[in-house]
């Protein structure tokens, strides 16, 4: 046991001094972590040494590694399209409200597949299992209610901080950590239904193509790593901004990875104004929010972004053709009410019990949004 420690404790000393330890070393020590076999304060000094080196791909494949074998309930939505997912990283500087879910209701409102996979807020204010929560969605259902989810609405949410689904310590670390870790990479990347398509917003602009990579290399056929900027360009955002550039990193079929530029104006857009976008602290006020974009009651910097941000899951799913065809194409599902009723049929499908008193507390909701 001695041996053990000290051998631990060595790759932290190293990472700490800035030496990278690579894939398989990166494997190994999560799973010591994933099985506790080291005393908690090992296990914490790993995961902050590693996150602030700024891990490797390989070092990101290695922890996604352990925790998928070990540490991931596997199931498999039989669908007749591709299973696409799409989800920021967090530990961005701009805290925005949940895009991301909001464009994945937007885009399973245009038959896309969405399995998604996420946890409660650790460095934002909302994250997508709190207004998911919020709204109706079951989160601490088992995986098989997802499966349906995602077989029978279209989208499904597996919650990354239930037993349920990482039950062997995934859902402990996340839940006693409130700091951005590799965690919030690597375990995001642990989505028990295995996407084909995946959509990702980084928090920082050296990780956009190091990412497209380490995906292309898991197993990902195609996808868009993307990193949002302010105007200034000093600040960013883990999704594709409406404030200034995107850096953004396309990988396709054939292995080629693809990186480009895109700015609002470009897609037709107009510049975002950061404080409309920020999250509240007020999981109620962001879901009725959330329900007035998803409805196209509200127009302006949130829809912009919204739509923005349901381009690229279209685009790769074969919806449109062009990011700019699918921003003006999701604006069109937001106005239609198709989007609002995705959401009912979330609320309806997800859930382990009788829907229905959850279902009436969304429409009061509804009620609310429109009234405002």
């Amino acid at each position: 046991m001695e041996n053990e420690l000290r051998d631990f404790g060595a790759k932290v000393d190293a990472l700490i001094k800035g030496e990278h330890i690579g894939r398989s070393h990166a494997r190994d020590m999560f799973r010591e972590v994933l099985l506790n076999k080291q005393p908690d304060l090992q296990q914490g000094a790993f995961l902050a040494a590693l996150t602030a080196i700024g891990a490797t791909p390989e070092e990101i494949a290695g922890s996604w590694e352990a925790i998928y074998e070990i540490d991931t309930v596997k199931v498999r939505p039989e669908v007749s399209g591709p299973l696409v997912e799409n989800c920021g990283t967090g530990m961005d500087r701009i805290k925005t409200f949940n895009i991301s879910t909001l464009a994945s209701v937007v885009a399973a409102a245009d038959g896309v597949f969405m399995a998604k996979h996420g946890a409660r807020a650790i460095t934002s204010k909302c994250g997508i299992v709190d207004i998911a929560e919020t709204l109706g969605v079951d989160v601490e259902c088992d995986p098989s209610v997802v499966k349906r989810s995602v077989e029978v609405a279209g989208i499904g949410l597996f919650n990354g901080m239930s037993a349920k689904v990482h039950p062997q310590a995934l859902y402990r670390i996340l839940s006693q950590i409130r700091f951005g870790t590799i965690l919030n990479v690597a375990g995001s990347l642990a989505n028990p239904a295995s996407p084909e398509i995946g959509v990702r917003g980084v928090y920082s602009i050296d990780l956009v193509r190091p990412l497209a990579k380490t995906m292309r290399e898991m197993g990902y056929k195609k996808g868009i790593v993307a990193h949002g900027l302010d105007g200034s360009g000093q600040r960013g955002m883990d999704e594709l901004s409406t404030l200034g550039r995107t850096i953004m990193a396309e990988f396709h079929q054939d292995g080629e990875i693809t990186n480009y530029e895109i700015t609002p104006q470009k897609m037709g857009l107009s510049t975002g104004e950061e404080k409309v976008i920020l999250s509240s602290f007020d999981r109620e006020e962001e879901a009725i929010r959330f329900i007035r974009v998803l409805s196209g009651e509200e127009k302006g910097a949130r829809r912009d972004i919204v739509a923005l941000n349901t381009a690229p899951i279209l685009y790769l799913n074969g919806n449109v053709s062009s990011l700019n065809e699918g921003v003006a194409r999701a604006m069109d599902i937001m106005d239609s009410g198709k989007a609002l009723e995705k959401l009912r049929d979330w609320v309806r499908v997800q859930n382990s019990e009788d829907p229905g008193i959850k279902l009436e507390k969304l429409e009061i909701m509804v009620g609310a949004a429109y009234a405002v």
